[in-house]
């Protein structure tokens, strides 16, 4: 019996970037599997992207948003329609079979809420950090297996869930700044979804040069707190920083200590200083 093949809601948040996103748009005119949309959150205070969206063959809606990551994906939330939706950044790239990829993952277990896959670069590298067994997720694990271009829910989840935490994400005046994609998934999970990591689907995503160790270390304080983990866990996302500076400083690889150092300094201000009333989901 033939199955339907899903279709997808890509929900781009985009601002500053014009041909970063014209190249991210080319890569997904040659995608083998034709059934998808564009939603593009459009943040820039001008019409830049105008002549960008009327030169592209794709099925684009093109939408306004204030400022934010978080607040962007909102307002491009409130559209969706398809089977799957999931959140590309404007400057990763799409291998031309990936949306292929991952109907054939899901076709595999029809049970699957939904999918979340590995970072790498454009030589196909990926960060240590990023484990290489799949798993399905849970609230415990997932902290090294997404990240907001590589994961894809079924609507059904995303209504479900709903809207993104504002305070977190780029855009954010708080120092918790990103991390919006896990507090997602935590929620997610927390909610009965059945959402598997599967290293085999990847999205290639150039490494940043900014800092961002105390941001992101705030990020997952904030969320340790927001959701109430234990003290075992607390306790092991401080010990692996503080580890890392003490093997760092004998190792007098000065840059990396002061960079563990910093996500060590974050994740205790994101857990003190997330208020109470923040603490419930």
């Amino acid at each position: 019996m033939h199955q339907e093949l899903p279709s997808f809601d890509l929900v781009v948040a985009t601002v500053g970037r014009v041909q970063q996103l014209e190249r991210f748009l080319t890569a997904l005119e040659f995608q083998t599997h034709h059934l998808f949309r564009l939603i593009l959150v459009d943040q820039n205070p001008d019409d830049r992207l105008d002549e960008v969206v009327e030169a592209t063959s794709l099925d684009v809606l093109h939408l306004r948003s204030e400022p934010g990551l978080s607040r962007a994906r909102n307002a491009g939330l409130a559209h969706v329609t398809a089977d799957f939706v999931a959140f590309p950044d404007d400057d990763c790239a799409y291998d031309q079979d990936l949306l292929a990829h991952v109907s054939r993952l899901l076709a595999r277990d029809p049970r699957l809420d939904g999918l979340t896959g590995r970072s790498v670069d454009r030589g196909g590298r990926s960060s240590p950090s990023w484990k290489r067994d799949a798993a399905l997720l849970t609230d415990g694990n997932l902290w090294n297996r997404a990240i907001s271009y590589t994961i894809f829910l079924r609507r059904e989840v995303v209504e479900r869930v709903g809207m993104f935490d504002e305070r977190l994400g780029l855009g954010s005046p708080e120092p918790w700044s990103s991390g919006e994609e896990i507090d997602y998934l935590i929620r997610a999970v927390r909610g009965g979804a059945r959402i598997r990591y599967d290293p085999s689907l990847t999205v290639r995503h150039d490494r940043s040069d900014d800092d961002t160790a105390f941001r992101d270390g705030a990020s997952v304080g904030y969320l340790l707190r927001k959701h109430r983990y234990s003290k075992r866990m607390l306790a092991r996302m401080l010990v692996r920083p503080a580890g890392g500076a003490l093997v760092s400083v004998a190792h007098r690889d000065g840059a990396r200590a002061r960079s563990h150092a910093a996500t060590l300094s974050g994740r205790l201000r994101g857990y003190r200083e997330t208020s109470s009333e923040n603490t419930i989901e």
